[in-house]
């Protein structure tokens, strides 16, 4: 965002939705000494998909990015204001990032599968994050998460085949199924279909759909349609609300001029 983008994507409260599961307060976010993203308040509910969408730099991933605490590996990053997960704020001094980034996975943008075997790459994080699994709990583990993100059926014989001999769709899949098998309760996902071709990504759109039953997610994308088909809940800049109403008759007009093309 530029010096003079203020950012106010506020929620609306309505009666018998979905509870909150993230709430952000005065987020600002700096590069050095560049103020990046300004006065977010919002909050995220829980078994909703909720899009962020913008102009290219306009600071959608970095504000995503804050809630998994990934900015931690800027160094030049500093974050400001509050992110609070069930109301205990992310960035208090007592809160561990790895744990953080282990209940908010995050799926990227291009595909980016570990140099392993299909089977390593669901089997590595839950490895690391020390659960002690008996082989065949493992191998559970690794076909349910491959199940959830629908690719069970397509790498089932070739398990011991390196992640990057799949397709690009197959790849973000992947991806996404190595994010589950931590168990989070969030998924976030920068513009995961940007790299992809249109059959791949009306896959990981219907994913989606079929996913936000167990978790909580969360998508920047540049594809306005993308953001009117997948998502509950769309923020742009000045304004958050149900998508419905930001894509018909938003209350701000730089809302109106982005989503009709008038500018970014």
């Amino acid at each position: 965002m530029n010096a003079e983008t203020h950012v106010d994507v506020s929620g609306v409260e309505v009666p018998g939705e979905h509870p909150a599961i993230l709430d952000i307060k005065g987020l600002d976010v700096y590069y050095g000494d560049f103020w990046a993203v300004r006065k977010v308040d919002m909050s995220i509910r829980a078994n909703e998909i909720t899009a962020f969408i913008g102009p290219s730099g306009c600071g959608k991933s970095t504000a995503l990015r804050c809630i998994n605490r990934t900015n931690d590996l800027v160094p030049s990053a500093r974050v400001a204001g509050q992110i609070l997960y069930h109301g205990q704020d992310l960035y208090g001094p007592d809160v561990d990032p790895i744990e953080v980034r282990r209940r908010v996975g995050m799926v990227f943008q291009k595909p980016n599968p570990f140099p392993k075997s299909i089977y390593d790459n669901i089997a590595y994080g839950p490895k690391v994050n020390g659960w002690k699994l008996k082989k065949s709990e493992e191998k559970d583990m690794v076909e349910e998460a491959l199940t959830r993100a629908g690719l069970w059926n397509e790498v089932r014989h070739k398990l011991d085949q390196s992640g990057f001999a799949l397709s690009g769709g197959q790849q973000q899949r992947l991806c996404i199924a190595r994010a589950i098998a931590n168990k989070p309760e969030i998924l976030l996902m920068d513009e995961p279909c940007s790299a992809l071709d249109p059959v791949s990504t009306l896959r990981i759109e219907e994913l989606m759909y079929e996913l936000v039953s167990e978790y909580t997610i969360v998508i920047v994308t540049h594809n306005m349609q993308q953001a009117a088909r997948v998502s509950d809940r769309t923020g742009h800049l000045v304004e958050f609300d149900e998508t419905t109403k930001i894509f018909s008759n938003p209350a701000d007009s730089r809302t109106e001029d982005y989503i009709s093309g008038r500018f970014g």
